[in-house]
């Protein structure tokens, strides 16, 4: 798809300020604000405030000299004054016309970016071994969506799944797999031959046995202190443990990587901890050449509290007292590795909020320890929960966490009962199914990122209201609409007059586009992108019910409609795209 993305505001802006500059007055620029009175135009000026101030001048005659000046400019339709000396503007037809125009056929090197970035965000955050599970959910669909947002928006973009490869919980796998199967070669010390290509477990197998060596763990201490050695063996690379490992781990992988592909989520790395096993020592070797590790207990921390902390900041266990290497430690040894291989400008982290203060920990001891440099901007981006309907988080009937395939089960089964053969077509499971991943995407992404939702299933797949259903519905009865025209050999090249109020509502949306993309960048969430579909939509299809596009019998009218139909369209597959939605064939 042809990109599009220009702030034509901003080219207003730019005129408004040299308006005011040609009055001898010094600014720098002027901000167009969306006028909180509709009544009174459609952007607020608000600048001839500063400019009273700075030149000693009542802001009221300001504003009247600016006004004057605006209104001998023919992208302004009226210009009136409010209170002290706000401006209100509301842009001419032709300005309208014109920027639309502009919209649909701007080419790339035209479309304003902001700073360039190398950007390496860290979201999935999958455990191997363990089924993924509701917690999953906002991570995946948030970091891939910022992912596309910000390649959007020209920077260089690498994403890492960083799966959970190297703890406990493989330990307590391997640990259950001895105990059902105590006579695999795996387990034989003395053995030295090659070990099986194929592996003993599956991904079903995994499924099973998680959940019951976490149980006993919690039941048998002999049990955990086994497999805490095992974990140990994992991670000192004994060779039985260490090849046994690695087919759990693939094995995972095969199956974690199916529940992501079903999410239209991908990575580009698929690295975990264990990738940075190599590097800790040399960590923990610039930390002691630094004088940064102390002694404690006989484990080795690193101090990272500051003085103006308001809140308790401990210090980070670098090397425990049985010498294995602490958790954080692994995790400044990934940033480590990420610093070496790639020349990044930001890493951002997606994860849930209660992983705050270990973050907080790990980025001041990167930091303080030379590892990540000062320029290098390192950003955890904690959110909220997806809560059932008793506002706690969702979980089974039976009280345990919920895994994401049951989750997806559980909104494709309520989207099946909405749809039939007419509304989606022959392949029902099919379509049914995408349409059922993006509603749990669209309402995922829709809430800002720290915020708590309530998951439910029927209004997510309803066909009404801000939903992904919604906006697919009327995406694709445009792209009728255009086909169609199409196939009647209309040409519809470009923008000619505007005659329904409704339109001028739908390009002033149009022309904020890029605030939104900005905003949402900035902000590193996709809830304004996701209201702004919505607004555009919504407005789109107040339009369509009014007006019969193609049976319109004043053909520059016809022609205007429908190339503003196509403008709103290519936004809405570009926005649909961002935020990781697919738009099935029919609906």
């Amino acid at each position: 798809m042809e990109r599009f993305i220009v702030s034509i505001i901003n080219e207003i802006e730019s005129l408004v300020t040299n308006l005011i500059n040609d009055l001898n007055y010094d600014i720098n620029h002027v901000s167009l604000k969306p006028s909180s009175r509709p009544d009174l135009g459609d952007y607020q000026i608000n600048e001839a405030m500063m400019l009273g101030k700075k030149y000693n001048k009542s802001p009221r005659d300001v504003a009247d000299e600016i006004k004057c000046k605006l209104e001998e400019n023919g992208n302004f339709q009226n210009v009136n004054i409010a209170g002290p000396g706000f401006i209100n503007v509301t842009l001419s037809n032709k300005c309208l016309i014109e920027s639309l125009n502009k919209i649909s056929n701007i080419k790339e090197n035209n479309i304003d970016y902001p700073e360039k970035r190398k950007i390496l965000i860290d979201y999935g955050g999958a455990n191997v071994a363990k089924e993924l599970h509701v917690g999953h959910l906002r991570s995946a669909n948030i970091g891939e969506a910022l992912k596309r947002l910000s390649k959007l928006l020209n920077n260089d973009v690498i994403s890492d799944v960083h799966l959970g490869d190297f703890g406990l919980p493989l330990g307590l796998v391997l640990k259950q797999i001895k105990e059902e199967q105590p006579n695999l070669i795996y387990f034989d010390e003395n053995y030295t031959g090659p070990y099986p290509k194929e592996s003993p477990v599956t991904p079903k197998d995994l499924a099973r046995l998680y959940p019951l060596a976490s149980k006993r763990k919690s039941e048998d201490e002999t049990y955990l202190k086994d497999a805490q050695d095992i974990t140990n063996k994992i991670q000192n690379k004994v060779p039985g443990y260490r090849a046994l490992w690695k087919h759990v781990v693939e094995t995972s992988k095969i199956d974690i990587k199916e529940v992501y592909d079903e999410l239209n989520t991908n990575f580009d790395l698929w690295l975990g901890e264990s990738d940075a096993d190599s590097s800790a020592k040399e960590v923990v070797k610039i930390f002691k050449e630094k004088g940064l590790a102390k002694l404690d207990c006989g484990a080795l921390i690193v101090n990272v509290k500051k003085e103006d902390d308001k809140k308790e900041v401990p210090p980070i266990l670098l090397v425990k007292s049985n010498g294995t290497m602490g958790y954080q430690t692994t995790e400044i040894a990934t940033l480590y590795n990420r610093m070496r291989d790639y020349d990044l400008t930001d890493v951002w982290y997606l994860t849930d909020i209660r992983q705050s203060l270990h973050f907080l920990q790990s980025f001041r001891a990167a930091k303080i320890s030379g590892i990540v440099p000062d320029g290098v901007n390192l950003e955890h981006l904690p959110f909220g929960t997806i809560n059932g309907q008793d506002g706690k988080p969702f979980k089974t009937r039976d009280g345990n966490v919920m895994s994401l395939r049951n989750l997806i089960d559980i909104v494709y089964n309520a989207t099946l009962k909405k749809m039939n053969k007419d509304i989606v077509g022959n392949d029902l499971e099919k379509n049914a199914k995408i349409i059922a991943i993006d509603s749990i995407k669209y309402a995922d992404l829709l809430p800002f990122r720290t915020t708590d939702y309530i998951f439910d299933p029927e209004k997510f797949s309803d066909l009404e209201g801000k939903t992904a259903p919604y906006l697919l519905y009327s995406t694709i009865r445009i792209r009728s609409l255009l086909n169609k025209a199409y196939n009647q050999n209309i040409n519809f090249d470009k923008y000619i007059t505007i005659t329904t109020d409704v339109e001028k509502q739908i390009i002033r949306l149009l022309l904020e586009l890029p605030r939104i993309l900005l905003n949402s960048y900035n902000s590193r969430s996709l809830n304004d992108i996701s209201e702004y579909i919505y607004n555009i939509t919504s407005l789109y299809n107040k339009f369509y019910s009014e007006n019969k596009v193609l049976l319109c019998d004043r053909e520059d009218v016809k022609k205007s409609w429908l190339y503003m139909s196509k403008v709103v369209y290519n936004v809405n597959m570009l926005l649909l795209d961002v935020m990781g939605l697919k738009v099935p064939d029919k609906m």
